[in-house]
């Protein structure tokens, strides 16, 4: 399959659509009903796809992915002889109106991912809200995603959670985002790059404190690898790692119960620290000791502070 975008879709007739096959058994594929078709794919085994992902990719008039390269590995995997029209964040704009025309003229068009469910933290988002904007229909075909199987192999509560995509890669910028997700009541989740994971797990331990997390690498991937640890155990673990490759997901417990776990006096913890440093660092040092915000502790001690 060629990674040179076509000028327009390409359009799959009755006559050129094959099917798909698994382990040499072959499947005929029908074209689906006209309508948007957001198929999640597998995020690193290609077995993890679904049966239904793979009838709408092979029988959808239009083909749209991110990466024809990426997804050509899918479609070689399962016999499905077609060609993709890639469809990714620098040629977004254009490439919505194009796809959103032959949706408009009754037709049925497949949108995949590099890598999971279409949408989350891709291009697709804005084709999606403009389908629907104009009253096409949109369909999802669920499968893997790379949060919600790192949410299950974290051990973490996953009765109520929080994706927040990726961090700003400042410095500033990730931290105070960090304090605004802090007193989230659920577990948080996030993307991380390879080359930022070990300042991100920096800020998350400085500004989160000593919440319970997980680092989950290369997901359903050969060499997949789940940390557990508090956050500052995880900080200075990848502070001396050489090199870190792969895709990261990163979770992280939901703060305590203040009310329950909180120390007795937390203001005699700051006030003996504000004894010695100024209120931001007093802060710092006492998430350290009592896991319970930065904010809510940066607060306090200016409040203790004041005359």
């Amino acid at each position: 399959m060629s990674d040179e975008p076509d000028a327009e879709p390409t359009i799959v007739t009755g006559e050129e659509r094959g099917g798909f096959t698994i382990r040499d058994a072959a499947f005929p594929a029908y074209r689906p009903e006209p309508a948007l078709y957001l198929v999640a794919t597998p995020i690193g085994n290609l077995g993890d796809i679904t049966l239904r992902a793979l009838e709408i990719i092979a029988g959808a008039d239009v083909l749209a992915c991110e990466d024809t390269r990426q997804t050509g590995k899918l479609l070689q995997r399962y016999g499905i002889r077609r060609r993709a029209w890639s469809y990714h964040e620098h040629s977004a704009e254009s490439a919505d109106e194009a796809l959103l025309g032959e949706l408009a003229a009754g037709r049925s068009v497949a949108l995949v991912s590099d890598a999971g469910t279409p949408l989350v933290s891709d291009p697709g988002y804005r084709l999606g809200r403009e389908a629907i904007a104009r009253g096409l229909p949109v369909v999802p075909v669920p499968g893997a995603s790379a949060p919600l199987a790192a949410l299950l192999a974290s051990g973490l509560p996953s009765d109520a959670f929080f994706f927040a995509g990726f961090l700003p890669p400042k410095e500033s910028g990730r931290r105070a985002r960090l304090e605004a997700l802090a007193r989230i009541p659920g577990t948080l989740l996030f993307f991380e790059a390879p080359h930022r994971i070990a300042d991100s797990l920096a800020d998350m331990a400085d500004v989160l404190g000593p919440r319970p997390a997980a680092v989950c690498r290369e997901l359903t991937k050969a060499f997949e690898t789940i940390y557990r640890a508090p956050l500052p155990d995880l900080a200075a673990e990848f502070a001396v790692m050489e090199r870190v490759r792969g895709e990261i997901v990163v979770c992280i417990g939901p703060p305590a119960d203040e009310a329950a776990d909180a120390p007795a006096d937390v203001d005699a913890i700051l006030r003996g620290l504000l004894a010695e440093m100024k209120p931001a660092k007093a802060a710092q040092e006492a998430v350290k000791l009592t896991g319970l915000s930065r904010r809510d502790l940066y607060q306090r001690a200016l409040a203790l502070k004041s005359p």
